[in-house]
């Protein structure tokens, strides 16, 4: 940023302070000071330092604070369903204020992503992606990355190329250098092009499904705004599985491409498939069979992918097991959090996750797109309880949704059965007199 900026700094630490004063500023409601609102601003603020402790070293301490707030905003959306009195509270900025502050932060962070640097991560990723090009098997410890945990192999390595501008050549190849700033800038478009859907997909939910743009457009700058966000804006895997997720919120009164959509964050990052009892739940009275449809196409396509960039039939099982998440439950080379302390602990944990998700196919029986919100919102913040790497930073994945959640409004009234259209089979298998 100081290429655009003459002496412009701005280290984490500030901006905490300077977003949590905005924060309180415009969005605090200084009349209702009980409201449910202040008390979910609060919480949001209180997130800040976890990350901070994380980034400075203090590993142990950051993680404690990060699942003591967690544990928090889960409790929070799984009480959202019971609260029925929601009234409108806008932000105490006019629309046009908060774009355009929506707007301006938009900028300064896709300008980071651009001129600021991303962190050197291990070169395995950019090794193995000119195997797999060359169609050569690797080791097992290569194919498995553990040390980004389950998800699409390829992901992980197309996120290892923003690291490769860094790589000093080795200067047997003249046009490595070359090579690396085009990997490097095809991430970092990827990263803003992510970001940019992810901000769209906010405000078109507010606009379309809530009935008020204002409210989208307030989610949205508040997501800008938060201080994880300016930390984590040039990581890629965070921001492209939340973007997936925000729309397949958006088109939820469309199954198959609802269902194709949270496919795809399935596969890119394994965890949103404990999303699918939910999902299934909601659309159990219409548009179930379109939706598993959706979901079950994405993920093929995914594992057809794996099968035309793997050497062999033993490098496709390792990748197709890393996708998948077989090995995860019982991953052994954990950090953050379950670094530690006693991996044993953690069993437990994912047990209870497991019966949550079970459970939210049944509860609650009339489910509508606030309970979506509210419970996938849920079902994401759980996974970091027991995610093996770096459990509890992965915010993105589930901090939109938690402030649609916030903001939305009443909801009962969105429910599968009248928001989403009956098949085009169904239609023309009735009878006339029944179309007419």
């Amino acid at each position: 940023m100081r290429g655009v900026l003459f002496e412009y700094e701005l280290n984490p630490t500030t901006w905490v302070y300077i977003s949590s004063l905005m924060t309180i500023g415009i969005f605090f409601k200084f009349h209702r000071l009980w409201s449910v609102r202040n008390l979910d601003l609060i919480a949001l603020l209180a997130i800040a330092p976890g990350p901070l402790l994380v980034s400075h070293g203090q590993e142990q301490m950051g993680f404690i604070w990060l699942f003591g707030i967690s544990g928090f905003f889960l409790v929070r959306l799984l009480l959202d369903a019971v609260m029925v009195r929601r009234p409108l509270l806008e932000p105490n900025l006019s629309a046009s204020g908060l774009t355009f502050t929506g707007v301006a932060l938009l900028v300064f962070l896709m300008t980071n992503v651009i001129t600021g640097k991303v962190p050197k991560g291990d070169l395995v990723a950019a090794e193995r992606a000119e195997q797999i090009r060359a169609r050569q098997d690797a080791p097992a410890e290569q194919d498995k990355l553990q040390g980004h945990g389950p998800g699409y192999p390829l992901f992980y390595l197309f996120s290892g190329f923003a690291n490769e501008a860094f790589v000093p050549g080795d200067g047997g190849q003249g046009d490595r250098p070359r090579v690396a700033l085009v990997r490097a800038a095809t991430v970092r478009t990827t990263v803003i092009l992510a970001h940019l859907a992810l901000v769209i997909g906010v405000v078109l939910i507010g606009y379309r499904h809530f009935d008020n743009i204002h409210t989208g457009v307030a989610a949205a700058s508040l997501y800008l705004l938060l201080p994880y966000t300016a930390q984590m804006t040039n990581h890629v895997d965070h921001v492209v599985p939340a973007a997936l997720l925000v729309w397949a919120v958006e088109a939820y009164r469309r199954p198959a491409v609802a269902g194709v959509l949270l496919g795809l964050a399935a596969g890119v990052i394994y965890y949103p498939l404990f999303l699918l009892p939910l999902w299934c739940g909601f659309y159990w009275r219409r548009g179930l069979i379109r939706f598993v449809l959706g979901v079950v196409c994405a993920l093929v396509i995914l594992v057809l992918s794996l099968v035309f960039t793997s050497a062999n039939l033993e490098s496709f099982l390792a990748q197709l097991r890393q996708m998948l998440g077989w090995e995860s439950m019982l991953q052994q080379n954990l950090s953050g959090f379950w670094g530690h302390h006693e991996s044993a602990f953690r069993i437990p944990v994912m047990a209870a996750f497991a019966a949550l998700c079970g459970s939210l196919a049944l509860w609650p029986a009339q489910k509508n797109l606030g309970t979506l919100l509210s419970c996938s919102a849920a079902v994401m913040l759980g996974t970091q309880f027991w995610h093996p790497q770096q459990g509890g930073i992965y915010m993105a994945w589930y901090l939109p949704l938690l402030l649609l959640t916030i903001f939305r409004p009443n909801l009962e009234d969105r429910v599968a059965l009248t928001a989403v259209n009956e098949s085009r089979f169904r239609w023309r298998k009735r009878p006339a007199a029944a179309q007419a």
